[in-house]
């Protein structure tokens, strides 16, 4: 595995904990505010970015 993908890897894992955060905040019946919502649109562009490089590097 390259670096790049294992950074890749550490760095989707805190994006996740960022949405673990906000579903935290939400409980028990997360719904999102407007603000949470834009959030969490956000982090899951950078997700999916994360996502990619780990296909690049681990699948190519």
């Amino acid at each position: 595995m390259s670096k790049r993908a294992a950074d890749a890897v550490f760095q989707g894992l805190y994006l996740l904990t960022d949405i673990r955060g906000i579903l935290r905040e939400t409980v028990p019946h997360h719904r999102l505010s407007a603000e949470q919502r834009a959030e969490t649109e956000k982090i899951l562009g950078k997700l999916e970015k994360q996502i990619s490089i780990i296909r690049e590097e681990l699948l190519p």
